[in-house]
């Protein structure tokens, strides 16, 4: 057991940008995530929207593989924000959240874009101590905006990074 574990812990990734065949897999990963997840034919939609971008995690040395994390974006009139991003509860505290996220916040700056918006559960912490690292700040917060698997409520927080 030691040796596998060994050989998981050594694991990289890698960062691609999201394609339309990634759309099951894509949903799978949202489903281990949201009480309310997307279908497949969702992300389809929104990745066949000329504003809608995004990047998916994988295995280095298995670029066929399905991603073990993605993320989901939106960008319009020089403002921008993340629709969604999901990880792989087994690859999690690997880097993947920051890797996706930095995918993005290149394109962004890329595109000249000049701030970057998200929502995330006040109970997240993780992901909260990520996006204050990654220089977002709170801006406002949406009341009883996300649903657990056991109808408990929680708040959004808005944040907000400027990016020029």
């Amino acid at each position: 057991m030691a040796l596998s574990l060994a050989r998981f812990l050594r694991r990289s990734f890698s960062v691609r940008r999201l394609q339309l065949t990634d759309c099951r897999a894509l949903a799978e990963l949202h489903r281990d995530d949201f009480a309310r997840p997307w279908t497949d034919g969702e992300f389809e939609s929104l990745l066949g929207d000329d504003t809608v971008f995004g990047f998916a995690a994988i295995e280095e040395g298995h670029p066929a593989s399905k991603p073990c994390g993605f993320v989901l974006a939106r960008l319009a009139a020089g403002e921008a924000e993340i629709l969604t991003i999901a990880v792989a509860r087994q690859v999690r505290r690997r880097g993947i959240g920051r890797m996706l996220m930095d995918a993005v916040l290149r394109t962004l700056h890329a595109e000249r874009a000049e701030a970057l918006f998200l929502e995330v559960d006040e109970n997240n912490a993780p992901a909260l101590a990520l996006y204050r690292r990654l220089g977002f700040r709170q801006v406002g917060h949406r009341p009883d905006y996300y649903r657990d698997a056991n109808a408990r409520r929680s708040h959004a927080i808005v944040m907000r990074r400027d990016l020029r």
